[in-house]
């Protein structure tokens, strides 16, 4: 068989590009390869003919060359690349994996466990180096068997179960509790919670600060006021209403997630509640600065927690071996107006009515 079968007619070669750039086919694969101690006259070169060829590497064939056997891919796994926090994380992991010459691999995991283990596996059997996952199941130790022993494994956002690895975390107990000790520093007593599925472990930690906060207060928690399983805009804007229009409903309210709060804020504005009931939520959001009044909120810090994630992937990825590290990402308190409000019971049964 000919040497160039299966090979489309016309497609640049390494030897092709060696033959531009006026150097060895060795020096261009070195190049290709990201790997270290080649001049920069002889990169600008050999990049230079990449470009003028558009000639674009056999990913599958270079891992197999290449002596440390690497792909130059990281896979991400996020619950939705859409949402403002998944998509600043991934940011800050694209950033660091590319002053190493490193692609990232994403994919939303959509809070299935299923679609979870699928994308592993996948991006394992591409031959990622390494898996940065926000974990949706409850188990994860299917890594065990999915992916190589070899493979570098960190855990971002939520922790793992099951399966020994880095793992970076925000605060999250103690964000919730200095949002609630917020709104109770402002004279609130019936203070409502807002949160996500009970299957998140992000979730359950920030119901359990609310909670803590309450206590320490003196305030015994009321089952009434927390809502959960919600995850969805529409969701929370309905749990909000219906909370609202209660004969004791609370004054103010703290959500646990950026979708959330953005469905709290729109039943306050349908309800012109907007001034009356206190809101802190936890997450930062886009526009957030710009409502009226701006809402408080506890942010976190996704830039930071991808970065610290990238950065444990590719120590381990470099040699590391000691034992798995938590990483504790800070949240900070945001006062922007909507947190600050003081309680307005009294005026809730006259606005409502008007709103009937």
């Amino acid at each position: 068989m000919p040497a160039s079968a299966g090979r489309r007619p016309g497609r640049p070669t390494m030897n092709d590009v060696a033959r531009v750039a006026r150097v060895s086919l060795k020096t261009v694969s070195r190049v290709v390869n990201n790997e270290p101690n080649v001049s920069p006259v002889l990169i600008a070169q050999v990049r230079s003919a990449i470009e003028t060829l558009g000639y674009r590497p056999d990913i599958g064939a270079s891992t197999l060359r290449r002596g440390d056997r690497r792909s130059g891919t990281i896979a991400l796994l996020l619950e939705d690349v859409g949402n403002p926090f998944s998509a600043a994380l991934h940011r800050a992991v694209e950033d660091e994996a590319r002053t190493r010459g490193v692609q990232v691999l994403t994919g939303s995991l959509d809070e299935d466990p299923r679609r979870e283990r699928e994308l592993a596996r996948a991006f394992a059997m591409r031959r990622a180096d390494g898996l940065i996952i926000a974990p949706v199941g409850s188990d994860q130790s299917y890594l065990m068997t999915e992916v190589q022993t070899d493979t570098p494994v960190v855990f971002v956002d939520r922790p793992g179960q099951g399966f020994p690895a880095d793992t970076v975390l925000a605060t999250n107990v103690i964000g919730a509790g200095e949002a609630t000790r917020h709104l109770i520093a402002h004279g609130h007593r019936r203070i409502a919670c807002l949160t996500d599925y009970t299957r998140i472990s992000t979730a359950r930690f920030r119901q359990d600060g609310y909670h803590t906060a309450l206590r320490e207060a003196g305030l015994e928690p009321d089952a009434r006021l927390v809502v959960t399983e919600l995850h969805t805009t529409a969701a929370a804007e309905s749990a909000v209403m219906e909370l609202l229009h209660r004969p004791d409903p609370p004054t103010a309210l703290f959500t646990s997630q950026n979708l959330i709060t953005i469905g709290a804020v729109r039943a306050l504005r349908r309800l012109g509640l907007q001034g009356a009931v206190a809101v802190v939520g936890f997450d930062d959001f886009p526009l957030a600065d710009l409502l009226e009044p701006a809402v408080t909120v506890i942010a976190q810090d996704p830039a930071l927690m991808g970065r610290t994630a990238a950065r444990a992937l590719f120590r381990r990825l470099d040699g590391d071996s000691g034992p798995p590290a938590e990483h504790w990402i800070p949240t900070s308190l945001i006062r922007r107006g909507s947190g600050e409000l003081p309680p307005g019971t009294h005026l809730l049964g006259e606005r409502l009515a008007g709103s009937l």
